[in-house]
């Protein structure tokens, strides 16, 4: 997966992973920026003779959403109207899709971004399930059996097949409200859905030429996804409203997922093949290990003396550190194997340059056990990256806090250029048991502001969209004494950057200006309150709020109501105006 623009669809002969049971209909996309309101079902649809049959060679956008309603998937027209403001954004330049912004801060200094070929979506066409699938509902008992063989059920069937003919991907996930549940609708509901994450991974796992993952926040936010957001949640863990679609969903993952491996294995490139290979057991949710010949057969390693000297992006320990097999990282050291290696080459798959051997299996969710061995061997567990993270910085478990504690590891500062305490990077990323076991180790929820100049509650709060649980870890801060009304302070570089994308929203504009230049604007003197805001975050600024932070300006003046307004994150509005009164 790479966040790269859109390529001529590719019209190779391919052998198809999945089976199309049912036709794919799309729309066109000009004929859906002439919509209006609720999208209308796909009856309606083809009596107005809006409805195409897919064929090879047409550029078609598979749209992934979570349904607003029971009967509907969308009975206002909310998701469709960000939708259609979305595209017409990229059509004429003025959305860019930007990079994630955890690749934003582990790349070289640059508020560079890409777009999308305007062309291709202009003259594309559109998968929205309600357009394309007879009578859907929104899942009911059976639709998915073997034995019923209605068009809806032979549509629904066919989705894995429609994402793989499709040449671009996006997640619609604007945050709204459930009309009949009245729960939020958001990026994480989305990514905790088990048919959502099996559309995703039918896509990155395709042996299409571009599967970057396009995400909408709102009209005026979309990002590539960063790659650990789908290889860490899994379609065995995700969330159905049918529990006996489980089983057979899982199967099409497990099916996707052997597809790659086998692709890659004939065509490459080697360091995909081995990737996929030694996170196969994550990916499908199981547990093996390697005997020495199968571990030099299948990973394609002359010796284990080879494979320990090995210098590529998936060396012999790298491959070993991502299928979590102890007893292959302590066989390949006692080859002399180097346990503080530095990744390389590895940054589609959100594991960047410098990055060590110890953060990757921090990162990835490893077993404690294995950090434990790393360590015994003599991995550096203070090393730093490029942009001065350590691995505490990437702990995700609290068993991983207590292997690195017991390492005696760095735990309150970070290095240069970022300085960010480990607390901050725990607090973004990891689970609310991380972050306490980190509190319980005399951690700071307050500390000195260096580099970025972000603290524990500023990272939260950013990253709030996707950790899905934002709301606990915050709460737990604040209960700790976090300042819910501490300003950022960037400096050295930081300044610099803040300053450049300053003058850039003075030139063109706050609201034209691209997301991270927007952020890189707003970040001198902003608060937690005023992060939350920029991201659309309801429930953290509700939080917030309710913990009695007050909607202060940040040093260019931009109260938390402008910067919601910027991004056009209406819900948020809402919430400030009721706690203001």
């Amino acid at each position: 997966m790479g966040n790269a623009n859109c390529h001529d669809v590719d019209k190779s002969e391919r052998q198809w992973v999945h089976t199309m049971h049912f036709p794919m209909y799309v729309v066109k996309v000009s004929d859906f920026l002439e919509m209006e309101g609720a999208p209308k079902p796909h009856d309606q649809m083809r009596q107005d003779n809006l409805l195409h049959t897919w064929q090879e060679g047409m550029f078609v956008i598979f749209v992934s959403h979570q349904w607003l309603g029971g009967a509907h998937p969308d009975p206002q027209g909310r998701q469709c109207a960000v939708l259609r403001s979305a595209l017409r954004g990229m059509m004429d330049g003025s959305l860019k899709i930007e990079p994630d912004p955890v690749t934003v801060m582990n790349t070289p200094f640059s508020l560079a971004r890409q777009s999308l070929a305007c062309q291709q979506i202009a003259d594309g066409f559109l998968f929205f399930d309600w357009f394309a699938i007879p009578q859907i509902t929104a899942r009911l008992e059976g639709v998915n059996e073997d034995e019923t063989r209605s068009d809806a059920a032979l549509a629904v069937q066919s989705i894995p097949a429609y994402v793989e003919v499709s040449s671009l991907f996006i997640a619609l996930v604007p945050e709204l409200t459930h009309t009949v549940t009245g729960a939020r609708c958001n990026y994480i509901s989305w990514l905790s859905r088990g048919w959502c994450r099996a559309e995703l991974w039918c896509h990155v796992l395709s042996d299409k030429r571009n599967t970057s993952l396009v995400v909408v926040f709102s009209a005026k936010e979309a990002e590539y996804m960063f790659p650990l957001d789908w290889q860490l949640n899994t379609i065995a863990d995700g969330a159905f409203t049918v529990e006996s679609d489980r089983a057979a969903v899982i199967r099409l993952g497990e099916l996707a997922v052997r597809a790659k491996i086998a692709h890659l294995a004939s065509a490459g490139p080697l360091s995909s093949y081995r990737f996929y290979l030694a996170n196969r057991a994550q990916l499908l949710g199981q547990k093996t290990t390697w005997d020495a010949d199968a571990f030099l057969q299948e990973f394609r390693f002359s010796s284990f003396d080879a494979a320990a000297k090995d210098t590529s992006s998936m060396n012999g320990i790298m491959c070993a550190v991502f299928a979590s097999d102890v007893h292959l990282i302590r066989s390949l050291a006692a080859s002399e194997a180097d346990v503080n290696f530095r990744l390389h080459g590895l940054g589609h798959f959100g594991y960047f340059d410098s990055q060590t051997l110890l953060m990757a299996a921090a990162k990835s969710h490893s077993p404690a056990e294995v950090l434990s061995a790393l360590i015994e061997l003599k991995s550096d567990v203070n090393m730093q990256a490029a942009n001065g993270a350590s691995t505490v910085f990437m702990m995700r478990s609290p068993e991983q806090v207590r292997t690195l504690v017991a390492a005696r590891a760095e735990l309150h500062k970070g290095g240069p250029p970022m300085e960010l305490s480990p607390l901050t990077g725990a607090a973004s990323w990891a689970s609310v048991e991380t972050v306490a076991a980190m509190l319980e180790s005399r951690c700071d929820p307050n500390p000195e502001l260096r580099g970025m100049g972000w603290g524990p509650l500023h990272g939260i709060a950013f990253f709030s969209r996707s950790n899905r649980n934002a709301k606990e870890i915050a709460a737990l801060l604040i209960s700790h004494r976090a300042d819910v009304h501490r300003r950022v302070r960037p400096r050295n570089r930081y300044c610099l950057l803040c300053a450049v994308a300053r003058a850039e929203c003075a030139f063109n504009g706050f609201g034209a200006s691209s997301l991270m230049t927007r952020v890189f604007a707003s970040m001198p003197g902003i608060t937690p309150l005023g992060m939350a805001a920029l991201v659309g975050a309801e429930g953290m600024t509700n939080l917030l709020l309710e913990s009695g932070a007050e909607p202060m300006a940040n040093d260019r003046g931009d109260t938390p109501e402008d910067l919601a307004a910027a991004n056009q994150h209406f819900h948020v509005l809402q919430s400030l105006a009721t706690f203001s009164v």
